[in-house]
C-alpha cells in the first residue's frame, strides 16, 4: 500500500492548538502536488464508460470503470491525435497516464497520454476504424501490390531477434534456399513500443538499399511474428506501420501469427502468408522448383539423348546398306558412259573437230581486228574537230591575237566601276603576266 506524504498527514491530524487550521485551497495544493509526484506515470485497464468529444480542439472525457470503481479521464486534443483508435462506450482499453487534482473542484483525475485497446471488444473496433480509414484511402487497393521477383537472392526480416519466427525462417531458408542470403533488422514485437519499433526497422532496411547496386540490394522484406493473442500482435494493426509498409521502396511478405489470424499489416503488404514458415517458403520456393526443375530436364534429357543414338545407330546402318547399294548401281552407270563416250571418241573425229574451231576463231580475229581499226579511225576524227573546236573557244586563243585579260584579288575585272584609281591589277598576256597600277577609272 502506498503511505500519504508525511507533512499531508500529519497536518490532517494536528490540534487547533498546534497548527492554524488549513484553507481549502492550501489543502487542495498539498493534495494535487502529493498526487502528482506519487503517481506521475500509471498503467491502468478498464472500461469506457460516458466517453464524449468536446470543442474544437477534440478533448476527450470519459470515466474508466472496472465495475468495482471509477475514475474521470481527459485526454487532451493535442494528444488523442497522435491515437489512432477512438474510444467507444463499453470497450475496453488500457492507458498510460497521470494523476492530478483539480483543486478548484476538489476532483481527482487520469490525464491521458496513450491509450491502445484491451479486450476483444476493443481490438475488434480499432482493428475496423484503422481498416475503414487505410480502405478509404484506397492503400489497400491490388494495384498498388508490388511484385515479390521471380528469384530473390537477398531477403531482410523484420522480427524479434529471440523470437520463433526468425529461427523458422532460418530454417526454411537452410533448407530449401541455400543461395539466399538473410539481413535481419531485429524489433520488439509485442507491447509498448513494438509498432514503432517494427516501422523503424521496415525504414532502416529501405534505406540500407540506398546506394547499393541490384546485386547487393535487398529484394523483398519479411515482416511478421509467431502465433498469439490479438493483444499480443496488436503491434501489426497500428496505421503508421501500414503507411510505412505502403511507402517501402522493397515488396513485402507479411507473415503475422497462424493462418487464422488477419491484421491490417497483412492488408496492406504487397502478399500475405499464413505463418512466418510460409513467408520463407513463398521466398524459397523458387529456388526450389528451379532446381526440381533442372533435375527433371536433366533426366529427361538424358532418355532423350538415348532414344536418338539410337535412332541414329539404326539411321546409320540403314543407310550404309542403301550406300553400298547405291556405288554399286553408280560404278555401273558411269562404266557404261565412259564406254560409250570412249566410242565416239576417235582420233580422226577429234582432229576434224579442231581444224573446224580453228578455222572459226581465225574468222573471228580477222573480223574483231578490222571492226577495232575502223572504230579508232572514226573516235580519232571525231577527237580532232572537238579539240579544234576548243581551241577556238579558249580565252588563251584570244590573247594570241593581242587581246590582254585584266585580273584583281576577286577575280576577273569586267566593269571599270570595280576597281579604283590606285588599285594595282594583274594583266594575262598571251605570253607572261603584268603587274599595273590604275592611274584613273573612266
Amino acid at each position: 500500500m502506498i503511505g500519504m506524504d508525511e507533512p499531508l498527514f500529519q497536518a490532517l491530524f494536528e490540534t487547533e492548538e498546534e497548527r492554524r487550521p488549513l484553507t481549502v485551497a492550501e489543502l487542495n495544493a498539498e493534495v494535487r502536488g502529493a498526487v502528482e509526484r506519487q503517481f506521475s506515470r500509471v498503467w491502468v485497464e478498464g472500461e469506457v464508460v460516458d466517453f464524449k468529444q468536446v470543442g474544437q480542439k477534440g478533448h476527450w472525457y470519459f470515466n474508466l470503470n472496472d465495475g468495482d470503481a471509477s475514475i474521470k479521464c481527459v485526454c487532451w486534443g493535442g494528444t488523442n491525435f497522435r491515437i489512432k483508435f477512438k474510444p467507444q462506450n463499453g470497450i475496453t482499453v488500457r492507458l498510460r497516464g497521470r494523476l492530478t487534482f483539480w483543486e478548484q473542484r476538489g476532483e481527482l483525475k487520469l490525464t491521458v497520454d496513450s491509450l491502445e485497446p484491451s479486450g476483444e471488444g476493443a481490438l475488434r473496433a480499432a482493428f475496423e476504424q484503422i481498416k475503414a480509414r487505410l480502405d478509404g484511402e484506397g492503400l489497400f487497393a491490388d494495384e498498388l501490390k508490388r511484385p515479390i521477383p521471380f528469384f530473390p537472392r537477398r531477403i531482410g526480416v523484420v522480427t524479434s531477434r529471440t523470437g520463433a519466427a526468425f529461427h523458422d525462417i532460418v530454417n526454411v531458408m537452410t533448407r530449401r534456399a541455400k543461395g539466399v542470403s538473410i539481413l535481419l533488422a531485429p524489433a520488439l514485437v509485442q507491447g509498448e513500443g513494438a509498432a514503432d519499433s517494427i516501422r523503424r526497422a521496415v525504414i532502416a532496411l529501405n534505406r540500407h538499399n540506398i546506394g547499393l547496386d541490384h546485386s547487393n540490394r535487398l529484394d523483398v522484406l519479411i515482416v511478421g511474428r509467431g502465433g498469439g493473442s490479438a493483444e499480443d500482435m496488436w503491434a501489426f494493426n497500428d496505421e503508421a506501420l501500414a503507411r510505412a509498409i505502403r511507402a517501402s521502396e522493397i515488396p513485402v511478405i507479411s507473415g503475422v501469427g497462424h493462418e487464422i489470424d488477419w491484421t491490417i499489416c497483412d492488408l496492406i503488404a504487397d502478399l500475405r502468408a499464413a505463418t512466418p514458415s510460409a513467408a520463407a517458403e513463398m521466398v524459397a520456393a523458387r529456388e526450389e522448383d528451379i532446381c526440381a526443375a533442372f533435375t527433371a530436364y536433366g533426366e529427361r534429357l538424358g532418355s532423350i539423348v538415348t532414344h536418338r543414338i539410337r535412332d541414329l545407330d539404326f539411321q546409320v546402318e540403314t543407310l550404309g546398306s542403301e550406300l553400298d547399294s547405291s556405288f554399286m548401281t553408280t560404278m555401273q552407270t558411269a562404266r557404261f558412259r565412259y564406254q560409250n563416250a570412249a566410242s565416239r571418241l576417235s582420233p580422226a573425229v577429234l582432229q576434224q573437230r579442231i581444224t573446224a574451231a580453228r578455222s572459226q576463231v581465225d574468222n573471228l580475229t580477222t573480223r574483231a581486228t578490222s571492226a577495232a581499226n575502223t572504230i579508232l579511225q572514226t573516235r580519232g576524227e571525231s577527237l580532232g574537230v572537238a579539240a579544234a573546236k576548243l581551241n577556238a573557244l579558249s580565252p588563251l586563243a584570244v590573247l594570241t591575237r593581242g587581246y590582254a585579260i585584266a585580273e584583281t584579288a576577286g577575280g576577273v575585272l569586267r566593269d571599270s566601276k570595280d576597281i579604283n584609281p590606285g588599285d594595282e591589277i594583274d594583266i594575262r598576256l598571251a605570253k607572261g603576266k603584268l603587274k599595273a597600277e590604275v592611274l584613273s577609272t573612266e
